[in-house]
C-alpha cells in the first residue's frame, strides 16, 4: 500500500542501528522539518546530535532528503555532517533516486525517516524503498498542516515498534 510504513516509531531517536540491523537496512535518508527538528528551527531536536553520532559510529550511512531551499537545509546538513539534497519534490521519487546513488546503496537496503504521510510515506514507496515513519515533533500552526495533518489521520500507524 502506498501509505503504509514498514515500522512506526515515537520519534527519530527510537531508531536504533539494532533495529536497522533486523530490518536489512545500511543507509537512512532523513527528512528535516518535524523529523530532525521543528520547522524553520535551525537546532536539531534534543538528542538527535547523539543519534547522528551513534548511527555513523555503527557505520549507518546518512543523507538528508528535503523539500526545502538549500539556505534552509545546507546549514543544518552542515552542523550535522551529512549531505544532503534539497528541493526533493517529495512524494516525487527524485529526491530519493539521488540520495540512493549518492550514497551507493542499493535501495533494498535503504529507508526513509519522515513524519508526513503525503510526502515521505509516499514518496519512499513509489521509490521501492523502506519507509520508518516517526510522529511529528510538533504540530503545526498553519492552516495549511492542519489540514494536511487531518487528511493524513486515515493513514496513520496504529502500532509503534518495540524493541522488546
Amino acid at each position: 500500500m502506498l501509505f503504509k510504513s514498514t515500522a512506526a516509531f515515537r520519534k527519530t531517536t527510537d531508531i536504533t542501528p539494532q533495529i536497522l540491523k533486523k530490518l536489512n537496512i545500511e543507509g537512512l535518508i532523513l527528512d528535516l522539518d518535524n523529523t530532525l527538528t521543528t520547522h524553520d528551527n535551525p537546532r536539531p531536536a534534543d538528542g538527535v546530535l547523539d543519534w547522528i553520532a551513534l548511527m555513523k559510529n555503527s557505520g549507518i550511512k546518512l543523507m538528508i532528503v528535503s523539500n526545502n531551499h538549500a539556505p534552509r537545509v545546507r546549514p543544518f546538513a552542515d552542523m550535522l555532517g551529512l549531505e544532503f539534497v534539497s528541493e526533493g519534490k517529495k512524494p516525487l521519487t527524485n529526491g530519493f533516486r539521488e540520495a540512493e546513488r549518492r550514497m551507493g546503496i542499493p535501495r533494498e537496503r535503504l529507508a526513509a525517516v519522515g513524519d508526513q504521510i503525503y510526502t515521505d510515506v509516499l514518496g519512499a514507496n513509489l521509490a521501492g524503498i523502506k519507509m520508518l515513519y516517526v510522529v511529528p515533533i510538533e504540530h503545526e500552526k498553519t492552516t495549511f498542516f492542519k489540514v494536511k495533518r487531518k487528511l493524513e489521520k486515515p493513514f496513520l500507524p496504529k502500532k509503534f515498534y518495540n524493541n522488546k
